[in-house]
């Protein structure tokens, strides 16, 4: 989430930095000279020492432990919950580094990953055809009549809906925030393509009263609406996919949702090469597949006041909650393992009764 108000901050600064250059090969060598810093990053920053532990590399796991006690100025032997001790009898154990190949096996845990994909290639790739619709309407709206003030428009939406994720991700969780704005999403893409084509046949009378810039004016709005729920979409699902993929693949499950909002991305630049022949039918696929992400979002668990799962065992044990909370005195459908009951002893105790005689002590008849 903190990535995602840094990319917007650049994408605010864009405009002055291409103005401050002048030429575009200027530019480009000044976008670039802040990834050469990338390099830094691998003796600059340490290793993660959960995913360490995950993996069973209990060796460069107690080397970074030490490492941060003596930058801490921390004294060693002061463990109080004894967790050097635990490591020292564990080094000789094997490291169990996991591709993200093996999700290919699991039961729940691709279908989650391949959810988190479609949607975040969907809310990146149908945010550029809301884009499009604000900017190219006919009729000029004096608020956006230059290429900075729709820049910038766009670039203030995608900041509305940081700032917005937030409180919905804390109060509604992440399944019911991203479900709520997939849904507003959807609604002002089938607003747009099926109203604004109604608006159209109706102000060809005469006597409708209704004109072209009334069209474009509630195409902005559907726009705005749409950009705004869009960019939150695609921006969640990303910080979805960290909260319930496995820490031993959580950076190959990241890359799969990441590509895959990349890949909604480049199918901007399809409009423009086609000369914008193929926009209403681009629109209509991204259409559908908001309604499609909408049923497949009820599947996915809710990862809110969960533990973060550290195996693909414990990524398969996220179980799907209801969207909302059971009524109080309300008996839950399933039970949890911890709620289920032991009735192991059962057999024991039969075993101890006299022939014919049953479990609750009576006879049969």
């Amino acid at each position: 989430m903190v990535a995602s108000f840094v990319a917007t901050a650049g994408q605010l600064l864009m405009p002055g930095l291409a103005a401050l250059c002048r030429d575009w090969q200027v530019l480009q060598a000044l976008i670039i000279c802040p990834f050469l810093l990338m390099l830094l990053y691998w003796s600059i920053f340490p290793e993660s020492l959960r995913w360490l532990m995950a993996t069973h590399q209990f060796a460069s796991a107690k080397k970074l432990i030490l490492r941060f006690t003596q930058k801490n100025r921390m004294n060693p032997e002061s463990d109080i919950k004894g967790v050097m001790p635990e490591l020292e009898k564990e080094l000789s154990r094997r490291p169990k580094k996991v591709c993200i190949v093996k999700v290919a096996g699991t039961r729940n845990l691709w279908k989650n990953i391949v959810v988190l994909c479609v949607n975040s290639l969907t809310g990146f790739g149908i945010h550029h055809c809301f884009a499009r619709s604000m900017m190219g309407h006919e009729v000029k709206v004096p608020l956006l009549e230059n290429f900075y003030a729709d820049y910038y428009t766009a670039a203030g939406i995608a900041l509305a809906s940081c700032l917005a994720m937030c409180p919905v991700v804390r109060f509604l969780g992440r399944r019911g925030g991203l479900l709520l704005f997939m849904i507003v999403t959807a609604l002002a893409s089938l607003l747009q393509l099926g109203l604004l084509n109604l608006i159209g046949k109706y102000s060809q009378h005469p006597d409708s009263g209704m004109s072209e810039s009334v069209k474009d004016k509630f195409s902005i709005a559907f726009s705005i609406v749409g950009m705004f729920a869009s960019h939150a979409a695609g921006s969640l699902s990303v910080f979805f996919c960290a909260e319930i993929t496995p820490t031993v693949i959580r950076c190959g499950g990241l890359g799969l949702v990441l590509a895959s909002a990349g890949f909604g991305m480049l199918t901007a630049p399809i409009i423009e090469l086609h000369n914008q022949k193929g926009y209403f039918l681009h629109h209509i696929i991204f259409a559908c597949c908001t309604l499609i992400c909408i049923i497949c979002l009820l599947l996915l668990p809710e990862s809110r006041d969960q533990n973060l799962p550290e195996s693909i065992p414990d990524g398969e044990h996220y179980t799907r909650q209801p969207l909302l909370p059971p009524r109080r005195g309300e008996q839950p459908l399933l039970l949890t393992n911890a709620e289920l009951k032991d009735y192991s002893g059962l057999h024991a105790a039969a075993a101890g009764l006299p022939d014919g005689a049953t479990a609750n002590g009576g006879r049969p008849m």
